[in-house]
């Protein structure tokens, strides 16, 4: 067999090896860094889909930032805990900073807010692709970026379903 016949093959298992890697979902880059006193934070609300069972917990001030229609300062992070069957699978946190949406496009921008994912470990996890997070929470513009502003506000010590 010739070289070129041996080279073909390879080119074209190396290209597509490269487009497929280009396609996958990758972590972008965030300023998110995982709660420091995650154990402070209030479970405000828990949904259930199936065998995924998720904690949304927030920090006390913007609860109460909700609760009095004001805007949700920056420093806070919000964090769902994400069980499979039982068993902690990882975190989603989104935390608001100060001037932080410039960091994107501004077509991409969810106000301030970023997002991250985390393992158990609390170390990030890179497979997930937050652009994603940024996207579907764009619907949620009046809410700033909640999901869960209406519920956040209705919650009275227990968590909510």
């Amino acid at each position: 067999m010739s070289r070129l016949a041996i080279r073909i093959p390879f080119i074209v298992l190396a290209a597509g090896a490269a487009l497929l890697l280009g396609l996958q979902a990758h972590a972008e880059d965030t300023r998110v860094i995982f709660p420091k006193d995650l154990e402070l934070f209030v479970h405000y609300m828990t949904v259930k889909r199936g065998n995924v069972t998720e904690h949304i917990s927030t920090t006390p001030e913007a609860i109460e930032a909700v609760k009095k229609g004001q805007p949700i300062p920056n420093g806070t992070q919000f964090v769902l805990t994400d069980y499979r069957d039982g068993e902690l699978y990882r975190y989603f946190v989104m935390e608001k900073g100060p001037g932080w949406g410039a960091d994107y496009d501004e077509r991409r921008r969810t106000g301030d807010w970023q997002y991250q994912w985390f393992w158990p470990n609390k170390q990030i996890n890179l497979k997930e692709n937050t652009a994603r997070c940024m996207s579907c929470h764009s619907s949620q513009k009046r809410n700033d970026y909640l999901f869960t502003a209406q519920r956040l506000s209705e919650f009275r010590g227990t968590p909510l379903e």
